[in-house]
């Protein structure tokens, strides 16, 4: 009935290799898999291809990066009494596509080569994700009604010119005019953002406050700034009779690293920037991790590699950057002097700046809720809140349900806490 080929690949049965298969065709130009016909192109059928559906839907929602779903079809076919699956994959645009047990190696990239799926090289890796990463900027936006208010005012503040005759310039536009995804970013309807928040203490229990921004990212970065300013409180003390004033975080330090997060983010991610300001320190998490090949102490190195190039030549040209490839080691020069050092925090898809509060003393804390157990933990909260419930606490330890009911009956028969309520309105307290 069938045969196998470069598009076409027989399953007998559905297992958890078939996401090998699913990867290749993703990351090239696409096919269909028949599970329930053997190699010969025979159709054997499922036992139950309704719940073999669902699973494979599974599979690929869980067990591949980026998400396939919207690329891939699933349907059950049947043939002479007998049903099998046909698992339709485009040729999806987030290349690469890689199992996410596996990450983005050899070992979890592929692609099909014939009539087989075969480990793409580290070299093709590289390839596909330089290709993905500078097509963003240059595809079409979705949005064509673009205006540049903002940015208008930002380049003349810089006595630079901006007008229509500079977007081919500044590669805002596509051969045919067209605006693209670069000239998205810098409009003022650019659809991403930056969220901040102000935590009391030094964990995300309890809200001080919260802003998000909006619009061009030139005016995300100004008015994130500008918030950060009211709460980067300032320190004095007296040295050789001369008052020192020192904030809590050096201004080029938060500056650099909301920089870094905005220029260097992944855009194909629709999450926003966020910014958390605790008590001991200040964390700035963008989306996107490293360029592949590039590791942190290149980066401390002085390596540059952009994963937006244009957007980082216009920050350039504005002179919001002096130079490639230095901010993060001026970062941390700026904290030489009070002994401190920022963190960085890199997986796959995050990119984390943890800027430690210089003015923040440790002496002064009785003891810091992050190194606490997970009991001393709720006792803690129930002393500044009087009562919790079980979902508060699933939150505040970042455990999942069946966990939280554990400690709960652990507490409970120790005597520490007591259950109040009923139903919905159940809640605990000291006892």
């Amino acid at each position: 009935m069938f045969i196998e080929n470069e598009y076409t690949e027989f399953k007998r049965e559905l297992t958890k290799n078939i996401k090998k298969e699913i990867v290749a065709f993703a990351n090239s130009k696409g096919g269909s898999i028949y599970i329930g016909v053997n190699d010969n192109g025979v159709i054997t059928g499922l036992k139950d291809a309704s719940s073999d559906a669902e699973s494979l839907s599974g599979m690929i929602r869980e067990g591949i990066k980026s998400d396939l779903t919207i690329y891939t079809t699933i349907n059950i076919n049947e043939n002479n009494g007998k049903y099998y699956i046909e698992l339709k994959i485009m040729s999806a645009p987030n290349k690469p596509y890689y199992l996410a047990d596996k990450g983005l190696k050899p070992s979890g990239v592929f692609i099909r080569h014939g009539n087989a799926s075969v480990p793409a090289s580290d070299e093709l890796i590289k390839k596909m994700i330089k290709e993905n990463h500078d097509a963003f900027e240059t595809e079409i936006s979705s949005n064509q009604d673009l205006h540049f208010d903002y940015v208008t005012k930002v380049f003349e503040s810089k006595n630079i010119p901006f007008n229509k005759s500079k977007y081919k310039n500044l590669n805002l536009v596509t051969e045919y005019n067209y605006f693209n995804n670069l000239a998205l970013l810098i409009s003022d309807e650019c659809p991403y953002s930056i969220k901040c928040a102000i935590f009391e203490g030094n964990n995300k229990i309890t809200f001080k406050d919260r802003k998000e921004f909006t619009g061009s990212i030139f005016k995300q970065l100004e008015d994130a700034l500008n918030y950060l300013k009211l709460v980067n409180r300032i320190s004095g003390k007296i040295v050789d009779f001369q008052r020192v004033d020192t904030y809590d975080y050096p201004e080029y330090a938060l500056r650099e690293a909301i920089l870094n997060a905005l220029i260097h983010r992944n855009y194909n991610f629709s999450g926003s920037i966020l910014i958390s300001v605790f008590d001991n320190r200040c964390e700035i998490t963008s989306l996107g991790g490293l360029v592949l090949g590039i590791s942190i102490e290149d980066i401390l190195s002085g390596v540059s590699e952009s994963r937006n190039q244009n957007l980082a030549n216009i920050f350039y040209r504005l002179e919001y950057v002096e130079s490639y490839g230095t901010g993060i080691g001026r970062m941390i020069d700026t904290y030489k002097e009070f002994h401190k050092r920022p963190k960085f925090e890199i997986t796959d898809n995050v990119f984390k700046v943890i800027l430690p509060n210089v003015n923040y003393k440790e002496e002064n804390v009785i003891k810091n809720i992050d190194y606490m157990s997970q009991k001393e933990r709720i006792i803690a909260y129930l002393k500044e809140h009087k009562t919790i419930k079980r979902e508060e606490i699933e939150v505040l330890l970042n455990i999942e349900k069946s966990r939280s009911k554990e400690i709960i009956l652990e507490m409970i028969k120790e005597g520490i806490i007591q259950k109040c309520g009923s139903g919905r309105s159940t809640y605990y307290e000291l006892k």
